[in-house]
């Protein structure tokens, strides 16, 4: 049978990243029944918001998305798609792996992370006012047991299906004493239903001076939503940058991949940008769906194309203005060709 799966091609650049990622997908043999659906920037004015109803309907049916970047307002404007479909459906692990591949330059070529993010709570519950209008804002950060406690045990889980080594807790519990201090207390309680996986947490601050001098030593970072968000990008720069970053959306009964990287409407519509990340995020959705050894090919490709490094994008080339390099299309059409 098909997999049934919601296709949400985004803005900007989104919709080439999804049909690079969808031909890709689909030659590895199996089977798939695309619910294409319509968000983002491009559809304000014939809807009145970036995020209709049936985007979240089709989602429910379906239980599994696909989604290209959306562009989020800075300042201004619309609240975050992404921010709004996690809500919605509860989807409250956000998963975001970095690992190295050879033919990328990076100082620690062995870096293989994942971090676990919360996704529903802290800063981007988005309970924020004015105070006294351009002068000062005030934004609410909750923290509560039961996300922390599911989050964590995610961690666990992934950390314990996936034979991973060590889970580790960031936060700022020194100086949010209340709400980190009860994000770190509820995953030190977790933690002790793991035995088989050790357990250690780390300041924000420095972990982020962590993982850049000695990434080794880290496996599964859980954290909450903000510290979550930065240190992913900042693992992602430690393996190549936001083109290779992949990303997926979790809850109970339903998943949402979709690449970590922003929509980067500049390049829209010139076949430019690098297709890895949103790529990388199908193969997590193959993984999702049971279908391994596809994912498992895919994956294998996408290294291969990177590894030999002449169908690639011009970010993997060693100069960005190298005249070799292919448009998003034909480095999906060499991924394509690297998994016959």
């Amino acid at each position: 049978m098909a997999h049934r799966v919601t296709l949400i091609p985004g803005d900007g650049t989104g919709p080439e990243l999804v049909e690079a990622t969808r031909r890709v997908l689909e030659a590895t043999g199996v089977a798939f029944d695309w619910d294409q659906q319509e968000a983002g920037a491009d559809v304000m004015d014939k809807y009145g918001t970036p995020l209709p109803d049936i985007v979240l309907d089709s989602i429910r049916a379906n239980s599994v998305a696909l989604k290209g970047p959306i562009t989020t307002p800075v300042g201004t404007g619309f609240r975050s798609v992404n921010v709004a479909i996690r809500k919605a459906l509860d989807l409250y692990a956000n998963l975001r792996p970095a690992r190295a591949m050879e033919g990328i330059p990076i100082c620690h070529p062995d870096v293989d992370l994942v971090v676990v993010r919360e996704n529903t709570e802290g800063l981007y519950a988005g309970i924020e006012h004015d105070v006294i209008p351009d002068v000062a804002a005030e934004s609410i950060r909750i923290i509560t047991r039961r996300a922390t406690e599911r989050i964590v045990r995610f961690a666990f889980e992934y950390a314990r299906a996936n034979g991973r080594r060590l889970v580790t807790a960031v936060h700022k519990a020194n100086i949010l004493k209340a709400t980190d201090g009860l994000y770190l207390k509820v995953a030190r309680e977790v933690a002790q239903d793991y035995p088989d996986v050790e357990f250690n947490d780390r300041i924000v601050d420095n972990m982020a001076m962590q993982l850049v001098q000695r990434p080794r030593e880290y496996d599964v970072l859980v954290c909450p939503n903000l510290f979550g968000d930065v240190l992913s990008d900042l693992c992602s720069g430690l393996v190549g940058g936001l083109g290779v970053a992949p990303g997926a959306n979790i809850g109970h009964d339903l998943a949402v991949f979709e690449p970590v990287h922003g929509s980067a409407p500049k390049y829209a519509g010139q076949n430019k940008v690098n297709p890895t990340a949103t790529i990388l995020s199908g193969v997590l959705m193959l993984r999702h769906l049971g279908e391994r050894a596809a994912a498992d090919r895919v994956e294998a490709a996408v290294r291969t194309v990177i590894r030999e490094g002449t169908h690639v994008t011009y970010d993997l080339k060693p100069a960005r203005d190298d005249p070799t390099a292919v448009g998003t299309q034909e480095m999906a059409d060499a991924i394509i060709e690297a998994m016959q």
